[in-house]
């Protein structure tokens, strides 16, 4: 089937091949191709004829429309030069203005360049001299409310409020209450009885009554009490040799003073903190003028005390190393005019001991209590205590005072007021607890919390303002409550812990003292053994507080 339908397409193609090679060769199909050429070619000789024609009469109104617009274009040319001149004069009358504008313009900026230069040099003036009355004046309000100045140092004097009520009651003794009378003593001599008096003789209306009236009048006087030792001096005939019998211990020199004279100068120039010479004129008044010690006994009175109590101090060194809890400052102290440290180390059951120290820093604390303590060390912020002891807690009544110094520096911040009335509820809280295993542990989570927003309040508000450069304790408060919330807050997670270092404060007033009456020491040995001689104090008004002179008295016996 398939080859029959090629066979039939070969032969119509065939067919027509054969037709049109007929055609060619007989010369038709050229007389026809012609024909058509010829009659195409009239058509389009007759287009290019009216093409031509048009082309002409537009050629002609080109030329005409454009004599047209030769004849417009001068008249604009005319317009546009008269124009251009009124512009070129209008542009000279406005380069000029605009060459005086900028001539005031620059004049303008010259004197607005001098103006600012004028103003960033005031305006960094102002800053400077702002800053540095800020310096001034929070140098000037420094007292012992608002930094670590002492009470007895600062200008302004404490006040002193009355919190008590008002209950309308007459001031002294109350009806019904018993009162509280003087205690009577012993009489030291005969009872006087003072005769009746004449009325009463004269009337025998009088009778005598089993009531008597006793009142006495006390009084002191000093008493010289002088025992003489006579010794009879021997000679040997054979040898030479001289003897005699031994005195008592103590008696030494021609004229020896017993432990009750040398304790009550001892007493008088330490714990009264009264100097050499008033001590010694005390004494010679009391006796009428017979007794004129020597400044120089006087002033060996510490170094013999020291050397007898030595035992004692080291017994309370041992004791004090197995507290929990130790507190430890350290003050100023003059020697012949160069600055020497004096360090207290005091536990919360009234042990203390005192350290006469030429440096501060790790040479001070090298042979007090605080350099072999294992303990929770409580102590103002010295980075230097921070090695030593197991743990550390930071003094908040130090804090409390900074907080208020920033508080009247930088009354524009908010973290330092917060902050102020946070500590003040903390050692409020923690004075109030009385439970024995320590606070409320989310009670004390909360104040954790409330600690650390305050110091992000801190951290915004020193990023948004920063600290002036003459002023930034504040800032170096906020610093250092960070760095050590642990020690700031190491007392609401141990109850043995106190919040404050005011043992160790209070300790150091009594030296304090001393050094305002002595106002400078001749030589550091001096203030080392007023130094033990205090230690020995506190721990004998621990042991016994009624009988410090006794015991004294036999300790220089």
């Amino acid at each position: 089937m398939p080859d029959t339908y090629d066979h039939i397409t070969l032969m119509c193609r065939l067919k027509a091949a054969q037709r049109r090679n007929k055609e060619l060769e007989s010369g038709e199909r050229y007389i026809q191709l012609e024909e058509l050429h010829q009659k195409e070619y009239n058509v389009y000789e007759h287009k290019i004829e009216k093409l031509k024609k048009e082309l002409a009469d537009a050629h002609k109104e080109t030329i005409r429309v454009r004599n047209y617009w030769f004849q417009v274009l001068e008249d604009m040319l005319r317009e546009f030069e008269k124009a251009q001149k009124r512009s070129a004069q209008e542009l000279r009358k406005i380069e000029i203005r605009a060459l005086n504008a900028e001539k005031q313009r620059d004049d303008a900026l010259d004197k607005a360049a001098v103006f600012r230069h004028q103003f960033y040099e005031a305006a960094s003036r102002l800053e400077e001299e702002q800053g540095k009355n800020l310096k001034l004046r929070a140098q000037i309000n420094r007292d012992y409310e608002n930094s670590s100045i002492p009470s007895s140092k600062a200008v302004r004097r404490k006040k002193i409020t009355n919190n008590r009520k008002k209950t309308g009651r007459r001031p002294g003794g109350q009806p019904g209450h018993k009162g509280h009378c003087r205690k009577r003593q012993e009489p030291t001599q005969p009872v006087i009885l003072l005769p009746p008096p004449e009325e009463v003789l004269e009337d025998c209306a009088f009778k005598k009554t089993a009531r008597t009236i006793v009142k006495q009048m006390v009084s002191i006087r000093m008493v010289l009490n002088v025992t003489e030792y006579h010794a009879d001096v021997y000679y040997n005939s054979h040898t030479g040799e001289r003897a005699h019998a031994a005195f008592p211990d103590g008696v030494i020199d021609d004229v020896n003073y017993d432990g009750s004279i040398r304790a009550f100068l001892f007493l008088l120039n330490n714990d009264c903190c009264t100097s050499i010479d008033k001590s010694r004129a005390f004494l010679s008044d009391l006796t009428g003028g017979k007794l004129n010690i020597s400044k120089g006994m006087i002033s060996r009175l510490n170094r013999e005390f020291a050397l007898k109590t030595e035992p004692e101090r080291r017994s309370a060194y041992a004791d004090m190393l197995l507290s929990p809890v130790m507190h430890t400052d350290c003050t100023n102290a003059r020697e012949n005019g160069k600055s020497c440290q004096v360090y207290v180390c005091a536990t919360p059951d009234g042990k203390a001991l005192y350290f006469a120290r030429e440096k501060k820093g790790h040479e001070g604390v090298k042979g007090t209590v605080t350099e072999d303590y294992q303990g929770i060390l409580v102590h103002d912020h010295d980075i230097t205590f921070y090695n030593y002891g197991a743990d550390h807690q930071e003094c908040l009544a130090h804090v409390l005072r900074y907080l208020k110094a920033s508080i009247e520096n930088e009354p524009d911040r908010t973290w330092n007021k917060k902050m102020h009335a946070l500590v003040q509820e903390m050692v409020h809280f923690r004075n109030g607890c009385r439970q024995p295993h320590g606070p409320d542990p989310e009670i004390v989570s909360g104040f954790e919390k409330r600690y650390r927003e305050i110091l992000e309040t801190a951290r915004k508000e020193y990023e948004n303002i920063p600290a002036n450069d003459y002023y930034k304790d504040g800032y170096n408060l906020f610093l250092r409550m960070e760095k050590y919330m642990h020690n700031h807050l190491l007392f609401l997670h141990d109850i043995r812990v106190p919040a404050t270092n005011n043992e160790a404060e209070r300790l150091l007033r009594n030296y304090k003292r001393k050094q305002a009456q002595a106002v400078t020491f001749r030589s550091f040995e001096n203030i080392d053994y007023l130094c033990q001689c205090m230690s020995m104090l506190v721990l004998m008004c621990l042991e016994d507080p009624a009988n410090i002179y006794d015991r004294v008295s036999r300790i220089f016996g």
